[in-house]
């Protein structure tokens, strides 16, 4: 059952959201005024710039006013974009935009994120797991398996809690809670073209869905292993300075584990097979609002999704999300920061699609010296833009630069292509913005009172972790 005003506005939010798309002015989607990146300069990506910025400083600096404020500061950056676009490239442009990021982006986005939340709220995994290093690497590669079929935000929704509970009495577990994001937040999910959005839609252009699988494999068991064994080093030693009785309890403490809320395992089945089959069924458009086209089967996904909200919060037993701390504040959160990032991310994006004709330019030609592509720029100019940037988009964008063309990029190209996915997938777990998830699972720890690094806390330990694995991955695979 939902509780307080702020968990009943979440819900009529997304369901608003989505009525949004009928009750919009209806025009031809021909002639779209879409913004062109080329020759458009990269001033237009400083309020992106300074929405990264607030993320990473504002907590540090201004701790509380950014705690009362966030959401204020995001819509301020968004109209930092938003009111020069209408008066310098015309307001059809702006509002073309804004339209076209809210209906295709942001709105299934969170339609999508609030469904996984509800129904992984709605399950309790009870006993089995103890904050033990060989209990918590047991959980860490169960969840990075788990994502790449039900999707890194699933799984790490899913098992955040069970992770949380195992790790309650210790006091050294904030990099527990790192190697989360590592492994099942981002790694994890690339196993299969459900596990990130990147390799979804490399599956829409023609990729086939069990190519992933057979490719990324191998750089994802490297990657996995050698960060579990570094994880398992860490732990061992954060374990050895917990108070003995802590020790004991977790050696000791080890009940069967048991599933509530059954119900929603199913439910979570149905939000996978609600997302797959979109992306497998083309009903055409169902209505265009201001030239923005909306096809039948995203309006038929995102309904099915809000349904598969409201029966979870109506067949979980009250007493499940009570035991899981569930609240909204979570969600919020990540609601109000990321509607900021998605508009802000516009000029950015478009910029980058221009390719040789954008003011980044000479980027996009460095992945391919002398017309041939380089396979370990390609690995990593798309991680590092997907550290910062949409991970899904520069997917595309780098997909495209190779060729474009599947079976090529199956085929001679495999390497390529491998490396653009496993740049895209592996790096999102660079910053907290570089894939939805981590953003959610640190504001879900934080909300049960685990200490979390700030932004560039967190990129101090991916720098110092994830970049030596991906040096090493480099040298093993995409030389």
């Amino acid at each position: 059952m939902l509780r307080g005003k702020r968990g009943q506005g979440l819900v009529a939010g997304v369901i608003a959201s989505s009525l949004l798309i009928l009750a919009g002015p209806v025009f031809a989607a021909e002639g779209a005024p879409a913004l062109s990146g080329a020759g458009l300069s990269l001033l237009w990506a400083l309020p992106f710039a300074g929405i990264l910025l607030s993320i990473a400083l504002c907590p540090l600096l201004v701790p509380d006013l950014w705690h009362h404020h966030h959401g204020k500061i995001s819509v301020g950056w968004a109209a930092l974009f938003l009111i020069p676009s209408a008066a310098l490239l015309g307001l059809d442009i702006a509002v073309y935009e804004l339209l076209h990021v809210l209906l295709l982006d942001f709105v299934p986005f969170i339609i999508l994120l609030t469904a996984l939340f509800t129904v992984a709220g709605g399950v309790r995994l009870r006993g089995g797991f103890v904050g033990t290093p060989g209990s918590n690497v047991a959980l860490l590669a169960f969840g990075a398996l788990m994502a790449g079929f039900m999707g890194t935000t699933g799984a790490a929704m899913l098992l955040v809690q069970p992770l949380l509970r195992a790790n309650e009495r210790r006091k050294h577990k904030t990099h527990v809670f790192v190697f989360f994001i590592f492994l099942v937040a981002n790694i994890g999910g690339a196993l299969t073209p459900l596990g990130d959005p990147p390799l979804f839609l490399g599956f829409l252009k023609g990729v086939s869905f069990f190519w992933f699988t057979e490719h990324l494999l191998a750089p994802m068991v490297v990657t996995g292993g050698i960060l579990l064994a570094v994880f398992y080093v860490i732990d061992w030693w954060a374990y050895r300075k917990e108070a003995p009785e802590v020790r004991v309890l977790g050696d000791h403490e080890r009940d069967n584990l048991t599933i509530q809320g059954l119900r929603n395992i199913a439910l979570l089945m149905g939000i996978v097979a609600a997302v797959l089959l979109s992306g497998l069924r083309d009903l055409g458009t169902f209505i265009t609002v201001y030239h923005v086209p909306i096809s039948g089967q995203q309006l038929a996904r995102d309904a099915a999704l809000i349904v598969i909200i409201f029966v979870s919060l109506k067949l979980t037993r009250h007493g499940i999300r009570d035991e899981n701390h569930f609240n909204w504040g979570p969600m919020l959160e990540v609601g109000k920061l990321f509607i900021g990032i998605f508009i802000t991310i516009i000029p950015a994006i478009a910029i980058l699609r221009a390719g040789s004709d954008g003011a980044l330019a000479e980027l996009v030609a460095f992945a391919n010296p002398n017309g041939a592509p380089d396979i370990a720029r390609y690995f990593w100019l798309t991680g590092i833009l997907s550290s910062f940037l949409d991970n899904a988009p520069t997917f595309l964008v780098f997909f495209n630069l190779a060729g474009g063309d599947p079976i090529a990029l199956m085929g001679p190209m495999a390497t390529t292509l491998t490396a653009i996915s496993a740049g895209a997938v592996f790096m999102g777990a660079n910053t907290y913005i570089g894939n939805a998830p981590n953003f959610m699972v640190k504001a879900v720890v934080e909300h049960r009172g685990v200490k979390m690094p700030s932004f560039f806390g967190y990129m101090g330990w991916s720098v110092a972790l994830l970049v030596p694995t991906f040096i090493a991955v480099t040298f093993i695979f995409f030389r």
